[in-house]
Formats: structure tokens, sequence, C-alpha cells
């Protein structure tokens, strides 16, 4: 069977399956495991890594136009490889190629090809799009398998942080100009690993707010994760963020408790890995019930004061395993 992954969550689940070697074509943002780094790229997007959040965010409103997609398609390449499966989505049309888009590239195949959109919006979806891949691909022993290994991880998480007596006020930064809450499953995430989103919708989009919502929750815990950022380029940010009115009086600040996470690789594409970002946000929010979660390079601990220039420090050994 010949696969196509237009998606980089879908990528991640095809190769869980042991399908790497069925995987004829990517998109441009499919990036793990490394081994995917060797197949064909089938597409190309309009927005240079040189910009900054306010300017993707005029970028993605300008793409907002039914004529403009911050996307194009490898045409002559597409029919070269002919798939009989694509692995696209209609969740969002800023994280990735929109269905709408491939059903139009796909007309020129010459056999029959089955288009499988996933779009989930918390973690059990996430699960159930685990199984249907599985199913159309003949795998459903094997994402079995898979889905039920992650439910045991999410299962963990939930009944050690139940035993809470507190839950911190926690703001997930999506977006950092304009400020976004997080939204989808990471809402959800903050409540199973004992915490609480004021800010954010369980299972809805992540929303533009106004700074002033934020100093008015006044988050006791802030974790960093715009949407396909690495933690490089968003602690190249966090000048401008920390300069907003209110930053310094926030207890997350006051307490050491900032923190920039690798969000495309937890937190931004809902695959198997996003049950990892379960885990590193359960050990942030209750350091205390959790220990030995957060992955090599997933997140660093910011520590700095008005006085000092912003420095991104790596986390202790008890946050950060290095072995």
């Amino acid at each position: 069977m010949r696969i196509l992954s237009l998606l980089p969550s879908a990528t991640e689940i095809v190769y869980a399956l042991g399908l790497g070697d069925n995987l004829v074509g990517v998109s441009h943002e499919c990036d793990y495991p490394p081994e995917v780094m060797t197949k064909p790229v089938i597409s190309t997007g309009d927005l240079s890594s040189t910009l900054g959040s306010a300017e993707i965010h005029g970028a993605v409103s300008a793409h907002r136009h039914p004529t403009h997609s911050l996307y194009r398609i490898d045409e002559q390449l597409l029919r070269q490889i002919d798939p009989e499966v694509i692995l696209t989505q209609e969740l969002c049309s800023v994280c990735a190629i929109p269905v709408a888009q491939v059903r139009e590239a796909a007309r020129i195949l010459a056999g029959p090809c089955r288009i499988v959109s996933l779009e989930p919006n918390n973690l059990r979806q996430i699960l159930d799009n685990i199984l249907t891949v599985g199913e159309v691909t003949g795998q459903e022993e094997r994402a079995r398998a898979v889905t039920r290994s992650l439910q045991e991880r999410i299962a963990h998480v939930t009944s050690v942080a139940s035993s809470v007596t507190s839950r911190p006020r926690v703001f997930c930064m999506e977006w950092m100009d304009p400020p976004m809450a997080g939204g989808h499953w990471v809402p959800e995430m903050i409540r199973l690993a004992g915490g609480t989103d004021g800010l954010g919708k369980e299972g809805a989009p992540s929303t533009v707010i106004r700074w002033e919502q934020v100093v008015e929750y006044d988050p006791e815990v802030l974790v960093v994760m715009p949407c396909g950022y690495k933690i490089e380029r968003t602690s190249s940010e966090m000048d401008r963020t920390s300069n907003r009115a209110g930053w310094y009086n926030f207890p997350a600040v006051r307490s050491g408790r900032v923190y920039i996470v690798d969000s495309p690789s937890y937190f931004s594409r809902p695959g198997p890995r996003i049950i990892t970002g379960l885990e590193i946000l359960a050990e942030i929010i209750h350091p205390e019930l959790f220990s030995g979660l957060i992955p090599p390079g997933a997140a660093v601990k910011l520590d700095w004061s008005p006085e000092t220039p912003i420095h991104a420090q790596r986390m202790s050994q008890r946050f950060f395993p290095l072995g």
C-alpha cells in the first residue's frame, strides 16, 4: 500500500504502526521520526522561518481569503508517487494542507485513492485517529496495541493527579503576538495533569485573548508553547512578551514557574507524542508528584529578574533527565 501523509502527526502514526516502508511521500513539515527525512516531499509553504509571531499572524489572516493558500502541492510528484491512501486534515487550514485542496490535487491521479481526513479535538479522538489509520491500512491489531499503551499512560497521569490538594492556575500560551490561549486538547491535558485552565476551552480552537485577561487571570504556572515553534525560536521572542504590563507581577514569574516547551513535538501535533506532552505538563504543574517524565530537549525553565536580560536555563536534573 502506497501512503502519502500531508500531516506531521499522521506521519508519526504511520511509523508507530510499522508502516514506514509504505510511506511514499510527506509534507514539508513532516520531520519525525528521523527516517522520514529520506521521503519525497510533496508540498511547500509560504511562511518564512524568519518571521516573528505578529508577522505570521498577519500572513495567516491574509491567507483566510478564499483565493489564497499557504501551501502548494507538487502535482508532478503527486502523479509520480501515485498514492493509494492520502492522510490529511480539516482541523486547521493554517497548520497543514486542508482536505479541499488535497481533493482538488488528487483528481490528477490515475488510480483509485482514498483520502482520509483526521480531525481530532481531544485526546480520545487522537487515539481514535490512530485506530482509523490502522483500519484503513490493515493494521488494526497494531493500532489497538498502540492506543492501549497510550491510554495506560493517560490513566496513570490522571490517577496520580487526582490526589492533588490544589490545582494551580495554568496558562498555556499557544501564540505570543497576539496572545492566544491553548485550545483543542491542551485544556484537557491541563485538567488531567492536575491544573486549572481559566483561559482555554476544552475541545474548542485556540483563541486570541486580550493581555488584560491574562493579567486578571494571574497565572501560577505559565507554559509558552507557540504552535509549531521549537524552543530556540520561542526563546528569541520572549523579551517582547516579558515586557508586557504586569508580567513581573504574575505568581508564575515571581516563583520561577515559567517554561518553554517544544510545541511541535509534544503539543501542537495530535499524534502519539501528545501523550508525552501530557506527562511533561504533569511534571511541570506537580513536580512533587511526577518526575523523570520530561525528555531531554523538551523543555526549558526561564530564570531572570526585571533587572537582568532574560535567559533560558535548562531544567534541573529532577525535571530533565539526560540519560
